[in-house]
Formats: structure tokens, C-alpha cells, sequence
């Protein structure tokens, strides 16, 4: 004899489905930035943006609005966290950006 299954189950086991779609989502996108590849700063559009890998090393000349706390960990297109040591960014897609670099790009996080 087939058994019933109620409503109550079915809306139980899909509210149940919903809590874990967020969760997953999360482990998935903290996998996918600990995969990018570094950015080369040989890459044409890091060229074209002054990327460097450390900010104390920019050319003051070439960048004159540059200032020393100026940093991908404090920029708002960074998308690490404050204590990564490297992390996505939004300019630079597919390429995980040293927390300590800069470009000409960068803009302050909002507080």
C-alpha cells in the first residue's frame, strides 16, 4: 500500500531545502576565490591600470593623487576579507589581487 505524503511534509522539507541553498552558496563562492590565479602585472589591462603588487612601490610621478595608504585590502573593489592576504576583485576578474597592491583604480571602501 503506497503511503501519503501530506503537505505539512512537503512544505517542511522545502522550507528545510531553502536554509541550505544560502549556506551552499557560500561555501561555493569561498572555494571559487581561493582558486583564482594571481594577477601578472604583465597583463595588458594591469598595465594599462599601474597594477602593482606593493603599494610602496607605485611611481609617484606617473601617480600623483597615490598616497601610501592607498591598498587592494582597503579598496572598495576588493572582494577578500580584511584578513586575506589575497583576495577577488571586480576590476580585474578572474585574478585574485595581493591585499597590499594597488591601481589606478582604486577608490576607498565606504564606511
Amino acid at each position: 500500500m503506497p503511503s501519503k505524503i501530506s503537505r505539512r511534509a512537503v512544505v517542511q522539507s522545502g522550507l528545510i531545502a531553502g536554509a541550505f541553498i544560502p549556506v551552499l552558496g557560500l561555501i561555493g563562492n569561498s572555494a571559487a576565490a581561493a582558486a583564482l590565479p594571481a594577477l601578472d602585472p604583465g597583463d595588458p589591462t594591469a598595465k594599462a591600470l599601474g597594477f602593482v603588487t606593493d603599494t610602496t612601490k607605485v611611481d609617484a610621478a606617473a601617480n600623483p593623487t597615490h598616497k601610501p595608504t592607498q591598498k587592494c585590502g582597503t579598496c572598495a573593489q576588493f572582494q577578500g576579507k580584511a584578513g586575506d592576504a589575497t583576495g577577488g576583485c571586480n576590476i580585474f576578474v578572474g585574478h585574485s589581487v595581493p591585499q597590499g597592491g594597488w591601481c589606478k583604480v582604486w577608490a576607498a571602501k565606504p564606511a
